[in-house]
């Protein structure tokens, strides 16, 4: 992905959306654009005009921390809008981001590990599955599998998050807050190209989708970045049906890029029940496994 541009289009867009009254400024003058106007970043900044045009041209290599973190209170950057202001700094310095190695996860190689399979074995009463940056899903837990099943399905290709949210209608079902799954998952697609701007991957898959889906596409556009950490979600499973799931995002630190995901409900509630019930689906049904 080209670093210029999408630095400029980050800047340009976190601009956009701060009005003169957030910012603490007089609404004075005839406005021809939404948000703050250049001369008005650069001076909440303590910037001059000239440098943070500069910077907005996507011309941020060499940047100091001092400056980055100026601008990203000029810009009321959040914490995940702040560390990918980073990533895009340290990719114009040609150094690695978010701490993240070099070295590239290796995909079903690294989910091959046995200590990792155990591990997601012994989880009994939760969904566990390993995801990748590309958001393939690699490997699952027994109730994972089960779990997934809508996404899985049986064509033998890596189950990918993406994909399902974006091109496969079923989607639209199983996830009954559809629009704000979109905008996460592409948050998070988004957030992990800045960490790592060479992964030719993602790129493709973003191509892929932004060729493919008017949604994507648009949301793509808008550069807002997040990340997963931990919150709560709603499904609704083809199987148990709707389902209340609070989930925990695990760095594998053995394998940089990969991350274990933990979906669990609120013990004694109604999903819980459901979790154990769709747990009893799986042993009868016999769910394929895809760590193989």
């Amino acid at each position: 992905m080209d670093n210029r541009q999408e630095v400029r289009e980050f800047l340009t867009t976190r601009r956009a959306r701060i009005t003169p009254e957030q910012a603490g400024l007089p609404a004075t003058g005839n406005r021809r654009v939404p948000g703050l106007r250049r001369s008005e970043v650069a001076t909440i900044a303590g910037l001059s005009v000239e440098y943070y045009a500069r910077l907005e041209r996507g011309q941020i290599a060499g940047a100091s921390s001092g400056v980055l973190d100026a601008l990203a209170r000029a810009l009321q950057l959040d914490d995940a809008e702040r560390a990918h202001l980073f990533d895009l700094a340290r990719a114009a310095d040609g150094i690695p981001t978010s701490g993240r190695s070099r070295r590239r996860a290796t995909g079903r190689a690294a989910v091959s590990r046995l200590s990792l399979q155990w591990t997601m074995e012994a989880i009994k009463d939760a969904v566990a599955f390993v995801r990748d940056p590309q958001q393939n899903l690699l490997a699952t837990n027994a109730l994972g599998r089960a779990f997934y099943s809508p996404v899985i399905g049986d064509s033998g290709r890596t189950p990918n998050l993406a994909r399902f949210q974006f091109l496969d209608p079923a989607s639209r079902e199983f996830y009954p807050d559809w629009d704000l799954f979109a905008q996460m998952c592409v948050a998070i697609m988004r957030a992990e190209a800045g960490r790592d701007p060479h992964d030719r991957a993602l790129q493709d898959l973003v191509g892929e989708l932004s060729t493919r889906s008017e949604t994507f596409r648009r949301l793509w556009a808008d550069h807002d970045v997040r990340t997963h950490g931990t919150g709560t979600k709603r499904f609704h499973h083809p199987v148990v049906g709707e389902l209340t799931l609070v989930y925990e995002e695990l760095a594998i630190t053995a394998e940089p890029g990969l991350v274990l995901l933990v979906y669990t409900a609120e013990p004694g509630s109604p999903s819980a029940e459901r979790l154990q019930l769709l747990a009893s689906w799986a042993t009868q049904a016999d769910v394929p496994t895809n760590n193989s």
